[in-house]
């Protein structure tokens, strides 16, 4: 990635609806360039999609929290098909699988805390759960911009 293949990522990340004709006008380039260089990072999978932003307070959904979920040791072999459940519903933001005390966190959005209550007891019923813990997120932060690191 190059300087110019930088500066339309973070155009396109900053406003995904940027006319090509715009960025090209901004960048001092070819239409045609610009187009060709976005096409190549789609290409190359550094753009793998576009979408819109939704603020969830505007859907009813303002209460966040992170649900730690430890399976059973036995479950282990069930863990690809718990985790498609888990992101199957619509409660689910994120899933992760990580390393330490849990083996997923997910981060879910829900009405209000009866609702995360029921959310996290229709989880604990699940044969392959041994230990599930949530916590509410206060505050949620997410950098909009993500861009290659500094090559050392």
């Amino acid at each position: 990635m190059d300087e110019l293949d930088t500066a339309l990522l973070r155009m396109l990340q900053n406003d995904a609806r940027r006319t090509n004709r715009d960025m090209a006008a901004e960048l001092g380039i070819a239409p045609s360039t610009c187009l060709e260089r976005i096409r190549g990072l789609r290409e190359r999978g550094v753009i793998s999609g576009y979408h819109a932003a939704v603020d969830l307070h505007a859907i009813d959904r303002s209460t966040q929290a992170i649900i730690s979920i430890k399976l059973r040791p036995q479950a282990m072999a069930v863990a690809p098909a718990f985790q498609e459940y888990v992101q199957s519903l619509p409660q689910t933001l994120e899933m992760f699988m990580v390393s330490g005390a849990s083996d997923f966190l997910a981060h879910v959005a829900v009405k209000d805390t009866q609702a995360l209550r029921d959310l996290v007891l229709q989880l604990a019923k699940r044969q392959e759960i041994g230990d599930i813990r949530s916590s509410v997120v206060f505050e949620h932060h997410r950098r909009t911009t993500v861009m290659p690191l500094p090559q050392r």
